[in-house]
């Protein structure tokens, strides 16, 4: 149980990740793109940073500039980030279900393999 929580946990937390990119500020009650405004080097942006350099140079100049911040989420949405980090979250919540067959097939199982579901749901 302890794997399940760990991938699930894992998981969530890149789906949050991912939500901060591709969700408005409406829907997640916060500034879209606010981890990356505070200097939180989220799964997309170290999946983005892989590939595009310069965009250490604006996380680095704290977004001095005017319009760096949109800049810095357009580098992360356009590199692929975001969908290594989706392939990512896949992955974990994979292994979380895997860890649930030791489990009885029971209706906590399925239960338990919903929460699974629901979470990657979040980014569909």
């Amino acid at each position: 149980m302890y794997q399940y929580g760990k991938n699930l946990g894992l998981s969530f937390q890149v789906v949050d990740d991912i939500l901060d990119f591709t969700q408005s500020a409406e829907q997640l009650g916060k500034p879209a793109g606010s981890d990356l405004a505070k200097g939180n080097l989220t799964a997309p942006v170290l999946f983005a940073l892989e590939k595009e350099p310069k965009l250490r140079d604006i996380i680095e100049s704290e977004f001095c500039e005017v319009g760096s911040l949109e800049q810095a989420i357009d580098i992360v949405k356009n590199s692929g980030g975001v969908e290594k980090a989706r392939d990512l979250a896949q992955e974990k919540a994979d292994r979380a279900v895997e860890n649930l067959q030791c489990l009885p097939a029971s209706s906590f199982r399925l239960a338990l393999e919903q929460m699974v579901k629901y979470n990657l749901e979040r980014i569909q």
